[in-house]
């Protein structure tokens, strides 16, 4: 935590607001100190490591993270408190501040006697030794242990330049809009405890824009264990803008019925029971939508690289759906589609079926398999070396754009593979990404 943050023992405490924070992990994933946490309720922050560095604020999709509270140092919020909450706590009165204020003073007074040039309180002392213990962690330096990519930070935080404008936030968790379940589809040919759902929701007449790339959240019906109201689950929408149906206004989404944990223990998830449960004409309370910045681009000639495991295909599908009717339409001027899509097995890969049907020069597909039997596992990443010539062309072409969506434990490996290739073809890798990331062209949304 910086000092600038701390004024006569006074905190701005970065904080979290759990009404609309759809935890989605976009904080936490991109925090460079690693001052963000959460349980299965909460993301919160660590004020003790947090050093205002901002980086967080602007992929939020929600405005969640951008909330801040004044509030006595020695009475900072903890996390155990934070993780609790259902709603921000009201702004402090301006007398408890004055309290604290006068008690800084009394403390600066009573270290009068500090050795020349100590010109902190005591307080601030505290906070500037959190300050470099966070800047320590984040440095890396000469053990092997601390060379450690950081995949997060090379993430755009902005749209590509041709992206159509977004709406964003019309609906929040106060006032959710009702969708009808029209469709519910298994993409999937595995058994129960693969299955993914394809599921579209009508919106009827009330007006529900999004882009290809965005988000909606879902409210589940009921209560948690401690009687509260079930949090908003994201999902990324899976279909083009003019609707899962050209001309209606409805989406779809992509969703995967958990029923166990990642440590594999069983558990049934809410939402997504809930949605892949769901029958025609059932209701569906929806907020959003969300992001403003993986968005693909409007340029026909622009390239685009979609890297994506499991559910993670669903904003490909919507950008390779769009793109497919401007090519029915004749808009499609030649730009190029790469998909590198993992998965477990063929059966549980979504939408196997009908990516078998897309034409070859309309997209150039790469499938990684884990866990065929009698077959060597192949991820994501090994398929972008595999790739490297083509790759390496396109991250030379300044309207090539890549997109990578899934599972958290996926995004390194590709970053990793993309900065091999680059440095194989003779690129300087950390100028390549930093402008592919200046101008928004190597999105990350993992989770």
């Amino acid at each position: 935590m910086t000092v600038a943050l701390v004024e006569h023992g006074i905190l701005t405490q970065h904080l979290i607001d759990p009404e609309i924070c759809i935890r989605c992990n976009t904080c936490e994933a991109t925090c460079p100190v690693g001052a963000i946490t959460h349980d299965d309720r909460n993301y919160v922050v660590l004020a003790e490591q947090c050093n205002g560095c901002m980086d967080c604020v602007s992929p939020c999709p929600t405005g969640a993270i951008d909330n801040w509270r004044k509030v006595p140092l020695a009475s900072a919020y903890p996390v155990a408190e934070q993780l609790l909450w259902d709603e921000l706590p009201e702004e402090l009165p301006p007398e408890a501040l004055v309290q604290a204020l006068v008690q800084a003073r009394t403390q600066a007074q009573d270290a009068a006697d500090a050795p020349a040039g100590e010109d902190l309180s005591q307080a601030q002392a505290v906070i500037a030794a959190a300050a470099t213990r966070g800047a320590d962690a984040a440095r890396p330096d000469d053990q092997a242990d601390t060379q450690v990519l950081r995949s997060a930070s090379y993430g755009a935080t902005v749209p590509p330049w041709s992206a159509a404008h977004p709406y964003t936030n019309l609906h929040g968790p106060r006032s959710p809009v009702t969708a009808t379940v029209v469709g519910n589809l298994n993409c999937t040919e595995a058994g129960f405890d693969s299955e993914t759902h394809h599921i579209v929701l009508d919106f009827g007449s009330q007006p529900f824009p999004v882009l290809e790339g965005q988000s909606i959240a879902v409210i589940a019906p009921g209560t948690d264990a401690q009687g509260r109201p079930h949090v908003a689950r994201q999902y990324s929408v899976a279909s083009a803008r003019n609707g899962e149906r050209p001309g209606y206004n409805n989406l779809a989404l992509t969703v995967k019925r958990v029923t166990q944990d990642h440590q594999g223990r069983p558990v049934r998830g809410v939402a997504s029971n809930y949605l892949c449960d769901a029958r025609i004409g059932d209701r569906v309370q929806v907020i959003g939508p969300f992001g403003q910045s993986f968005l693909m681009p409007n340029h026909p000639r622009s390239h685009i690289v979609m890297i994506c495991t499991g559910t993670g295909s669903a904003p490909m599908r919507a950008m390779t759906e769009w793109r497919r009717r401007l090519r029915k339409s004749g808009r499609f001027e030649g730009g190029k589609l790469m998909l590198f899509f993992g998965a477990r097995t063929p059966q549980e890969l979504p939408y196997f079926g009908p990516l078998q049907s897309l034409p070859r020069d309309f997209i150039d597909n790469n499938l990684a398999f884990s866990r065929v039997a009698g077959q060597p596992r192949r991820y994501v990443q090994d398929l972008l070396r595999e790739r490297a010539a083509d790759l390496a062309a396109l991250l030379r072409d300044d309207n090539a754009h890549f997109y990578v969506c899934g599972l958290k434990s996926m995004e390194e490996g590709v970053v990793l593979a993309l900065r091999d290739v680059a440095q194989q073809a003779g690129l300087d890798w950390e100028q390549v990404g930093a402008r592919l990331k200046r101008e928004g062209r190597l999105h990350l949304e993992t989770y």
